[in-house]
């Protein structure tokens, strides 16, 4: 079923409308939707390898935009919208040990939060609902969403081909190694 949606993806990805998708799914992410930009930048780089550095800056842009929707959902929203969305993803331990942490280290927090699987969305809220300062949201986030973008793009500029016959051959192995990660990521996190 995932080597098909993953083929899916592969087809889609050559189309004029993907480079609006991405960008789409990219704003989102970075604020309240749950599907990470990843999951169509890595196909789509690898249907057209020689457009990487467009389609790392489109998913980097509309990251940050994303972010900055976030963001101010936190200013403005904190109290309604922003405790919601931070409730529905079940993130409320993840917050509060953010919180206790982020006067001191908040440029750090977005910084490793835009490069990691950790999620974007939470810290861009929370960014908002603590008053990080802007510049300094917007330049880590930049930094740091464009740092993971670009090195996903480029690795798959530079193996192109390669990294295509190789996902396909162990497709399976791969989804398995990375379900395996994120369940030990969980037990990591929650225990």
């Amino acid at each position: 079923m995932l080597k098909k949606l993953y083929d899916k993806i592969l087809e889609i990805s050559a189309k004029p409308k993907a480079e609006k998708i991405l960008a789409l799914v990219a704003f989102t992410e970075s604020s309240f939707f749950p599907l990470p930009p990843d999951l169509l930048l890595l196909p789509m780089s690898l249907a057209r390898p020689l457009k990487w550095i467009r389609l790392a800056l489109i998913t980097t842009i509309f990251s940050v935009l994303g972010g900055l929707l976030g963001y101010f959902i936190g200013v403005f929203l904190w109290e309604t919208i922003g405790q919601y969305i931070i409730e529905i993803y079940h993130l409320k331990d993840k917050f509060n040990i953010f919180k206790e942490n982020y006067n001191s280290k908040g440029a750090l927090i977005v910084f490793i939060a835009g490069f990691t699987p950790i999620p974007y969305k939470l810290i861009t809220i929370a960014s908002g609902g603590m008053n990080l300062d802007l510049i300094i949201f917007v330049l880590a986030s930049i930094l740091s969403r464009g740092a993971r973008f670009f090195l996903l793009t480029g690795i798959i500029r530079i193996f192109g081909n390669t990294a295509k016959l190789f996902i396909d051959k162990y497709f399976s192995l791969i989804t398995f190694g990375i379900g395996l990660i994120l369940i030990l990521l969980l037990i990591w996190i929650y225990f």
